[in-house]
């Protein structure tokens, strides 16, 4: 830490009650009142240094040579910093530090204490070392935060400008260049960073030091001179990610609520009622700017974060431009939340659901349109399917598998209304949907919790989801879902016949070369054995026509099955459960059927599903099966 004596007399000063003689051997002739304390001084050691307490001396002189009160409560500093002065005037011993110099150069201004009354005046003699507690890190923080003690006279003679430009030009450069004292890097932090050599001290090799080794440093900082220190480091260059780290972690300091789980099941929801009004209004100005100060480049700041920024927002009422400004930047990296931060409590005044399902609603309004308009979007739409150019994973089937999952864990709610489901789940496209089962489940979970819906609102919830994109887990559970419509069953296990048969026909297309090519070579083997070709051509032929007549069957069956169900209609359950074993279809238990085992199937699962990419709505599937 710098430190600089001034002076060379010895103390002469002591405190009587809430008052200091000076013991010179003569007697007081001025008596300067700060506050609650008096000092009892002498007229020349005071004039000889200050312009103003000489004009003030001499009006009162001219009114009363025996008697001179003079009233300083304005002086900067306080009682505390004046008798720091008024030592200086007499030459006695002082000290100068990174904490009184701010203060005692204010008080010199305003004493007037330049070189006009004395060579190495105070005015001097505090702007040198302030120059050399610029060169200090610790100093430097430790002067700006004493300016907020003088802060009208420190902003006017620059020395908070001069703080955050030393703290800046510091924090931007490589820490590991420099011998600047900081956190992290020196072993006062570390103990165990010294060893001892014949009884000496001495440094142990340092640890490297991070990129965040300021971060908490300049969290003690209060919002005005943060903030500052905050746009001086952004216009020197530092990368915005240094920016946002500092952000979070001065914003985990200093919220509260933000690092508080508001999770609806972990029993901890934050309401506005824990909150008192006076945090509540500091929080929020905080949150809102600590929002304008993140940069905004996309990426920079992690989803997870500004979803908390958004949930803690939202409980302590922040305005509509700061929660819309944390929406579009959820929303232009929505891909990178996870989905237990999507899961954001409603805390409306009129909550109709559990979680905030609009905010959510927002969010991917906002992302759909920034991808629709991104040209750097590493993926094309080809006849309602995606061309991948680059990655398998890219942001839109990561959303459509999100907003899935999140479709399936608020489908439970039984105040959330159809309309509102339908609009949430419409805005995915059917082509960022590789295989529809993540969609099928949460369709399965409402409609489940949801017993009282029509036969037509049934219908039109299962417009949402693509039959022909479902895994054969996905199909062999809806084969046997009373809860859906008898239509859709209907696609479903048509689509089934489908791709049976297409395996079958890709099977007998391979027979046919498998044979192609035995029968090229049979010739060279026909002269050692001519007995076991044939058997095998005739075994090849046999399991060929098994197959055909296999498939014959299914079309037979699949014919008889749509006939009989157009003469039961959707009443008759009982002779449908009938024609399902009938197809083959059991009665096994799926985690389809079991809301608890309904989770979100996981993104890799879905992409390498080897499920076709073929939109078609039901129109399509009827005629289909017309």
């Amino acid at each position: 830490m710098a430190c600089m004596k001034l002076g060379s007399k010895s103390e002469v000063f002591h405190l009587d009650g809430h008052t200091w003689l000076c013991s010179t051997g003569l007697q007081s002739d001025v008596i300067i009142e700060i506050e609650e304390m008096s000092f009892h001084l002498h007229k020349f050691p005071l004039l000889s240094r200050s312009e103003v307490l000489e004009n003030l001396i001499g009006e009162h002189s001219s009114e009363d040579e025996k008697r001179c009160v003079l009233q300083l409560h304005d002086v900067p500093g306080g009682a505390k910093t004046f008798l720091l002065a008024a030592k200086f005037c007499y030459g006695i011993k002082m000290e100068l530090t990174a904490l009184n110099v701010v203060s005692l150069r204010c008080a010199a201004e305003y004493l007037g204490m330049s070189e006009d009354y004395g060579e190495e005046n105070l005015i001097t003699q505090t702007e040198n070392f302030l120059n050399e507690v610029f060169g200090s890190w610790t100093d430097s923080l430790k002067a700006l935060e004493t300016c907020e003690e003088v802060p009208l006279l420190a902003e006017e003679l620059h020395i908070v400008s001069r703080c955050i430009n030393s703290l800046a030009m510091k924090a931007c450069a490589d820490p590991s260049l420099f011998s600047w004292p900081m956190q992290g890097g020196s072993d006062i932090r570390n103990p165990d960073g010294t060893v001892f050599w014949n009884g000496i001290r001495t440094s142990a090799k340092p640890h490297p030091v991070g990129e965040d080794w300021w971060y908490e440093d300049v969290s003690f900082l209060r919002l005005p001179l943060y903030k500052r220190l905050i746009l001086e480091v952004g216009s020197n260059g530092m990368n915005p990610r240094r920016v946002a780290g500092a952000l979070m972690y001065y914003a985990k300091k200093h919220l509260p609520l933000l690092g508080r789980k508001s999770s609806i099941e972990s029993g901890n929801y934050a309401s506005r009622s824990t909150i008192s009004a006076t945090s509540e209004a500091d929080q929020r100005s905080l949150l809102e700017e600590i929002v304008e100060l993140l940069p905004d480049q996309k990426g920079v700041t992690p989803s997870n974060f500004l979803l908390r920024l958004l949930r803690t927002a939202m409980i302590i009422h922040a305005s509509p431009s700061c929660r819309q400004n944390l929406e579009k930047r959820v929303g232009t990296q929505l891909d990178e939340a996870s989905l237990q931060d999507l899961l954001i409590p409603n805390s409306g005044y009129s909550v109709e659901t559990l979680y905030d399902i609009d905010c959510v609603q927002r969010i991917l309004d906002h992302f759909m349109l920034m991808d629709r308009d991104d040209p750097t979007s590493n993926y094309v739409e080809h006849e309602g399917q995606i061309t991948e150019s680059s990655h398998s994973l890219i942001p839109i089937t990561m959303v459509a598998n999100l907003i899935d999952s999140y479709l399936a864990e608020v489908a439970s709610d039984v105040n959330l209304k159809l309309a509102k489901f339908q609009s949430l789940a419409a805005v995915v496209p059917g082509y960022a949907r590789p295989i529809d089962d993540g969609i099928y489940r949460a369709i399965d979970i409402y409609l489940k919790a949801h017993p009282w819906l029509t036969d037509s609102e049934r219908e039109q919830l299962c417009r949402l989801m693509n039959c022909q994109k479902f895994s054969l887990e996905a199909s062999t559970h809806a084969a046997q879902n009373e809860r859906l419509p008898l239509r859709v069953i209907v696609q479903v296990l048509f689509f089934e016949q489908l791709r049976l048969r297409t395996s079958v026909s890709g099977w007998f297309f391979v027979s046919e070369n498998l044979d192609n090519s035995q029968n090229l070579s049979g010739n060279l083997a026909l002269a050692r054995n001519d007995l076991h070709p044939q058997a095998g051509a005739i075994h090849g032929r046999i399991m060929v026509d098994d197959m055909k007549e296999r498939v014959s069957e299914l079309e037979k069956e699949c014919l008889s099955m749509k006939q009989e169900i157009e003469k039961l209609g959707k009443t008759k359950v009982s002779s449908w459960n009938i024609l399902l074993r009938k197809f083959g279809f059991s009665r096994s238990k799926s985690k389809y059927g079991d809301p608890e085992a309904s989770k979100p199937t996981d993104t890799k699962e879905l992409l390498t599903s080897s499920a076709p990419l073929i939109n078609g709505g039901e129109n399509q599937n009827n005629e289909s099966v017309e």
